[in-house]
């Protein structure tokens, strides 16, 4: 199926608007994971967001498991070619002083193990996962120019960055002579708009893309969760998360979730593709990121992409979601999709 291309943020290669993010949080079936990847690749996308921390379940001891997927599905469908793929370095890997942040040293070993993972000769988009400042920006930037001149990446980005750290990375790519980032990733949705208030700028001025991750606010503008009810076991917010449901969804938060909903059934979508079109509708966004699990919720979010709210509507969730700040963070899981 033909979708629509964007330029990568500042990168010459194209992308679809809508990612996979192979976060798996609800997986824990390989197969299932692999149907999730070809769902997405038979909708037409051909960006796939991966970690070297990402593995099924939620599991950090199978971390690493989401990158050995996507790499065995490329290997049976022999389209390696087609697909751009997005990883992540800087996340603790084991217990061992040296297993985590930015240093030469943990870079130049994790992209080697994801490069073997996924069973490729390059990732297309590197990225630092997280700010860290126990290694100078110096460091970290040389090791990623080194590994754009090996060729074992093609762009750089990096996610979970305030606007201020991103500008002073450019700052000193600049100066070194390195090749410049092209596009930060960030959590943005309905339930939380703080990119607004900085990063939006920053990218307006630099021209770097966003992607944006957790565009249903870690599964709350899904439909599947009423405000007024405590969801069962078999609901992400309703087993590890259920001792944070009644403090996260109340007042506002609350009424974005209701008005979601509205909207969606008023214009024949579904609470998720209304949502993922929201995120879509800002001109800052380059990419919105998929968390699907499954193969059903994949094709259900590529309804996104055909979903054009009307005007009234859009003035209507934006009125409902404005300012709204919530730490999904805090609600369990770090960097959710």
């Amino acid at each position: 199926m033909q979708r629509e291309y964007v330029n990568f943020g500042k990168g010459g290669v194209m992308v679809t608007r809508m990612a996979l993010g192979l976060g798996f949080r609800g997986q824990n079936n390989a197969d299932d994971a692999k149907q999730t990847i070809a769902a997405a690749l038979d909708g037409g996308l051909n960006l796939i967001d991966c970690a070297n921390i990402y593995g099924l379940g939620d599991d950090r001891r199978r971390a690493g498991t989401s990158e050995v997927i996507l790499g065995e599905v490329m290997q049976d469908r022999g389209n390696r070619d087609d697909i751009v793929i997005t990883s992540k370095v800087s996340s603790p890997v084991a217990p061992g002083v040296n297993d985590r942040n930015t240093s030469r040293w943990h870079i130049m070993r994790e992209v080697e193990r994801s490069l073997k993972r996924l069973q490729t000769d390059r990732i297309d988009v590197y990225l630092i996962h997280h700010f860290d400042d126990t290694v100078a920006y110096e460091e970290r930037t040389r090791a990623l120019e080194d590994l754009v001149r090996d060729g074992k990446i093609r762009y750089t980005g990096l996610c979970n960055y305030q606007a201020w750290q991103v500008v002073e990375t450019l700052r000193v790519q600049d100066r070194i002579n390195a090749g410049s980032l092209i596009a930060v990733q960030n959590p943005y949705s309905m339930l939380n708009r703080e990119l607004e208030d900085e990063m939006f700028p920053m990218v307006r001025t630099t021209s770097l893309g966003i992607m944006a991750y957790s565009p249903l606010g870690v599964g709350l503008l899904s439909g599947d969760y009423d405000p007024d009810r405590m969801p069962d076991n078999s609901r992400l917010w309703g087993s590890r998360r259920s001792h944070a449901f009644g403090r996260t969804i109340r007042g506002r938060a609350a009424d974005v979730i209701r008005t979601n909903a509205e909207v969606a059934k008023r214009i024949g979508a579904t609470p998720a593709q209304v949502a993922q079109a929201w995120v879509l509708s800002h001109p800052e966004i380059t990419i919105s990121i998929s968390g699907a699990d499954t193969a059903g919720q994949m094709q259900d979010n590529l309804g996104a992409l055909e979903v054009v709210i009307p005007e009234e509507d859009l003035t209507k969730l934006n009125e409902a979601s404005y300012r709204l700040r919530i730490t999904l963070d805090g609600a369990g899981f770090e960097d959710d999709r």
